[in-house]
């Protein structure tokens, strides 16, 4: 035996392997070799943010998906295309978005009947351990409005008591942007049970964006309505 003390798999935060200096390529790689949590043992690698350095709107999903883990980008699989589609019918430019996760690993477990990964939601502490990376990206990318999809990232932001399905498309408060609009994940549009179902929630989803989309353009014009006063 060495007598050196083992290690711990997990440290218990993500702060613990923050970078010195915070920029976002920084945190990125930074975040490969995060053991915040045991989730490290179960994901394949670490899936960070990804979108512009000053990105206007930015996306908060749960975790990144089975095809997320396995190419290491977010948004990517089939949740991803729906995501890229909504945006562009309701009118978001997606160049414009900042994608992220309130956890950045995959948590799953192995399906009774099939060799496929099933999504596990993450438990409370793993949400915790991770937040100081979400709270960095927030800090860097200054979006002006967040969108969280789903109930684990609406919690994550704007705690335990808030409720998607009474609140969604709605206009929250927040101290780290102008305004948060919280909607479902549109993984759970691709599980509606039939064809009908998924497209009834598909339309749903839109709606949702098309609400931030017209709360985008009203802060787009107040900007030169200030600067004209100003000048005035």
């Amino acid at each position: 035996m060495s007598g050196r003390p083992e290690q711990p798999i997990a440290t218990g935060s993500a702060a613990d392997f923050m970078p010195r200096r915070l920029t976002l390529p920084a945190l990125r790689d930074a975040a490969r070799s995060c053991h915040g949590c045991r989730l490290w043992t179960v994901g394949t690698q670490t899936v960070f943010g990804e979108g512009p350095e000053r990105a206007t709107v930015m996306m908060v999903g749960e975790q990144p998906g089975d095809q997320e883990d396995r190419d290491g980008h977010p948004f990517v699989g089939p949740a991803g295309r729906l995501l890229d589609a909504a945006l562009e019918e309701a009118g978001i430019d997606r160049g414009s978005v900042y994608v992220t996760n309130a956890v950045k690993h995959f948590k799953w477990e192995r399906g009774e009947k099939s060799k496929r990964r099933i999504h596990k939601k993450p438990n409370d502490g793993e949400i915790r351990a991770c937040r100081p990376w979400l709270d960095a990206e927030l800090r860097l990318v200054q979006p002006r409005v967040i969108i969280c999809l789903g109930a684990t990232a609406a919690q994550s932001l704007l705690g335990k008591a808030f409720r998607v399905t009474k609140r969604r498309g709605q206009k929250v408060s927040a101290p780290f942007a102008n305004a948060v609009f919280a909607t479902v994940h549109p993984s759970s549009v691709l599980r509606a049970p039939d064809p009908r179902a998924r497209e009834d929630a598909r339309r749903a989803f839109v709606a949702d964006l098309r609400k931030v989309a017209r709360y985008l353009g009203r802060l787009e014009r107040e900007v030169p309505q200030r600067a004209s006063s100003r000048a005035d």
